[in-house]
């Protein structure tokens, strides 16, 4: 099993959480996760990024990383 922090951003946030420790097992990717929470329900996916980089949906997390979710948003 692997921890992993997840932090939600914008509208990814409404009825979820900010910042939140999770327990996956070791293979989990990033679209797993994505998947499991059902963010791109909301909003499409903006920006992925893990540990401070941006990644693809097809990044294997490791133990200790933080993925990061920003939905797409518009504006002028």
């Amino acid at each position: 099993m692997i921890n992993i922090t997840v932090k939600l951003f914008a509208q990814y946030r409404e009825n979820r959480f900010k910042v939140e420790s999770r327990t996956y097992a070791e293979g989990i990717t990033a679209g797993d996760i994505i998947e499991e929470l059902g963010v791109t329900k909301v909003l499409p996916l903006g920006v992925l990024m893990v540990n401070s980089r941006h990644e693809k949906e097809e990044y294997h997390l490791k133990d200790g990383d933080t993925l990061a979710l920003f939905p797409k948003v518009g504006g002028g």
